[in-house]
């Protein structure tokens, strides 16, 4: 493969995303709305309205949640009082399956507007008739996806530690954020899920006229996190280090499946017809 050839791909598509605001609008609003402001609203409010810690610790939920727990992940809790057992469960471990969406929510946009949005846009005829390869075509708009939605995902961990351990370093004296559950679920788990995001929406794609179908029809995928956070919820689910490297692996297994069938399906003939019909 000539990498320049996919470094130009790269780049063309990453402009076209940055000039639409139907896709970065929302890939810049949902992570600060989770890492800043959710966290901030959960230690602030508390302290600057006086809201007292055992009538926000005594939700039967999070009693349930903690009596339920793997003794490992218990012992987090030990030697804590009620508000930093709430700061702890909710910021630790609640809030962990959003970070499951940042990658799927970043790559189904990004892919959607690079396959779908250029149809939409009678672009993609051009493009096709480049001298790129299909592999070539088929890496730059996978990478185009891929690495901005994983390092997204990154930094908005980044951020949220940030966040987190600033605003609760004076309830805990300490920094007490990540806990171990994260680093599997934000460096094993966050790729494969931005990976099988883009399998899934280049399938979609291919079938779909329409940048805004396209993403609406593989926004679909949150749903695989959604159960994710009800399992944890409602204490079916633990993110533990061991949960973490299983549920990668699924999803690795997942997202290798359905860009085998991405690539396979990936064809200018196949695209060219599609835009004729639109």
């Amino acid at each position: 493969m000539r990498w320049n050839k996919i470094g130009a791909i790269v780049k063309k598509d990453l402009l076209e995303v940055k000039g639409n605001r139907a896709v970065w609008i929302p890939v810049l609003v949902v992570p600060l709305l989770i890492s800043v402001l959710l966290p901030l609203s959960l230690i602030l409010i508390p302290t600057q309205m006086d809201i007292s810690p055992q009538v926000l610790a005594s939700d039967s939920d999070l009693r349930r949640f903690v009596e339920q727990m793997p003794a490992p992940l218990k012992a987090s809790l030990e030697g804590l009082d009620e508000f930093q057992n709430l700061i702890v469960l909710m910021l630790g471990y609640f809030f962990a399956p959003f970070f499951l969406i940042f990658p799927l929510m970043f790559t189904t946009v990004i892919a959607a507007e690079s396959f779908a949005g250029e149809r939409e846009r009678k672009t993609i005829e051009a493009l096709l008739y480049t001298p790129a390869s299909d592999q070539e075509l088929f890496t730059g708009k996978l990478l185009a996806a891929l690495f901005p939605a994983v390092s997204l995902t990154w930094f908005t961990f980044l951020l949220y530690t940030l966040v987190v351990n600033a605003a609760s370093y004076p309830v805990f004296g300490r920094l007490w954020f990540p806990l171990p559950g994260w680093y599997p679920l934000i460096f094993w788990v966050t790729p494969a899920l931005a990976l099988l995001g883009v399998g899934a929406t280049v399938l979609i794609s291919a079938r779909s006229q329409t940048f805004m179908g396209a993403y609406q029809t593989s926004a679909s995928l949150v749903v695989l996190v959604l159960a994710l956070f009800f399992g944890q919820v409602s204490g079916v689910l633990y993110f533990s280090v061991g949960v973490g490297m299983l549920v990668g692996l699924a999803f690795w297994v997942i997202a290798l499946v359905l860009l085998a069938l991405a690539v396979r399906s990936f064809n200018r003939a196949a695209l060219l017809t599609a835009k004729k019909r639109s």
